[in-house]
């Protein structure tokens, strides 16, 4: 062990006439380890809701859309053999958007109609996870009328439930002398989902793709789209512009993440701003270090004169301070980090705090810890603490040993 270490070391053990320096020190550690728990613990549940609000997101929508702009994709299942067989690409399955009226008896709602192929669907979409009556596999059937699968908020507010017909009126209609005349379709409820996104329960109904054909004029065996599954959710942005460059600028290609580009880049910058602010308690803890290094300083004023009359330089001086400081500051991170741990385990695994299901996309608390962020914080906590004992190791290092010598 070096002289610098070995004199540090010794200082932060607690003397009669030091108690009150010990305590102060105590209490920078504490406020360290508080400030890094309530760090990893805030940042780790707001990875957590923002994962859970993404699963939301895409779950009933695809990772990688593909629009053919005016006439729309001819042969889908040509594109779907070209396009499952790119790297990254898990699945493929066309799909047709239109908007229309749903009545039923005196009630009404603008819907959101999604065509999907009920073969292939689900290699795509979790649509099946959120079905709460009904299977997927439902909407091929053709022996009466054509299925509809309904949002559980839509079809509360319609008074409608399994069985019950209802009425698509579709703005695609024919041309006559007395204006355009709406195309009607009457519909069963066959299934009834809940994605737990108001937006999306309220709004979307679900049917085949010749019952989309027919609402929106598409004739042949023609659709919009293609959406796509990819292996890795967060690399689907690079697996979208390898499908873009494989199949020509004719076609409009977009994964989930400039789908909902204004929405996670507002989430990105309001983790930020927590961290910034949770910072600031770290900041306030070592404020407490550079009050305790100060008296320590004042304290031991004398015994840094002999040191440096004994032929200590100012370098070693320096260090002394430096190296207690940097005690305070890594245990107090090291107790921060393993407390944040702890804390998240226990939220994780016990379920502590539920949330309101017709408020929020998860019923419980959602927290991820994620590598990154713990190392980040870290990283932080110790660069503060460190920063926090330059001045009183500098204060330390401008003792002359004349001037506190002189009436000894």
């Amino acid at each position: 062990m070096s002289f610098e270490r070995f004199v540090s070391f010794r200082y932060l053990r607690a003397k009669r006439k030091q108690k009150f320096i010990s305590l102060i020190s105590i209490i920078s550690v504490l406020g360290v380890a508080v400030g890094v728990m309530a760090l990893i613990v805030v940042l780790s549940v707001y990875t957590g809701f923002t994962e859970g609000l993404r699963d939301q997101i895409i779950g009933i929508n695809a990772h990688v859309m593909i629009h053919r702009p005016g006439n729309g994709i001819a042969d889908p299942a040509q594109l779907k053999q070209e396009v499952e067989g790119l790297a990254g690409v898990e699945a493929a399955t066309p799909n047709i958007f239109g908007q229309a009226l749903i009545t039923s008896g005196q009630y009404s709602s603008g819907i959101a109609i999604r065509g999907i192929d009920p073969e292939n669907a689900g290699k795509v979409l979790n649509l099946e996870s959120k079905m709460i009556s009904g299977k997927l596999i439902d909407l091929a059937d053709d022996s009466g009328l054509p299925m509809i699968f309904l949002g559980r908020e839509l079809a509360t507010q319609l008074r409608v439930d399994i069985g019950w017909k209802i009425r698509l009126l579709s703005p695609n209609g024919t041309l006559t002398p007395m204006g355009v005349l709406p195309k009607v379709q009457t519909c069963v409820v066959g299934g009834i989902f809940a994605t737990g996104m108001y937006e999306y329960d309220s709004t979307i109904g679900f049917v085949n793709l010749e019952t989309a054909r027919r609402l929106v004029g598409i004739d042949g065996k023609g659709v919009q789209s293609l959406e796509l599954r990819v292996t890795n959710v967060d690399k689907a942005d690079s697996v979208a512009a390898a499908v873009r460059q494989h199949i020509g600028p004719s076609y409009l290609v977009r994964d989930w993440k400039q789908a909902n580009q204004n929405l996670f880049a507002a989430l990105k910058l309001e983790k930020i701003g927590i961290f910034i602010a949770l910072a600031l308690i770290i900041l306030v803890a070592s404020l407490n270090i550079i009050s305790a290094l100060v008296m320590v300083v004042m304290e031991k004023n004398k015994d840094i004169a002999i040191l440096k009359s004994m032929g200590a330089k100012t370098g070693a001086i320096m260090r002394i301070f430096f190296y207690q400081g940097a005690v305070i500051g890594v245990s107090g991170t090291l107790l921060g980090v393993g407390a944040g741990l702890g804390v998240c385990s226990l939220l994780k695994r016990y379920k502590i705090i539920e949330l309101p299901s017709n408020v929020y996309p998860m019923s419980t608390l959602p927290v991820k810890v994620m590598p990154d962020d713990i190392i980040v914080v870290a990283l932080v906590a110790v660069l503060i603490t460190l920063l926090a004992t330059l001045y009183p190791s500098w204060k330390a290092s401008t003792v002359r040993p004349v001037d506190a010598l002189t009436y000894e």
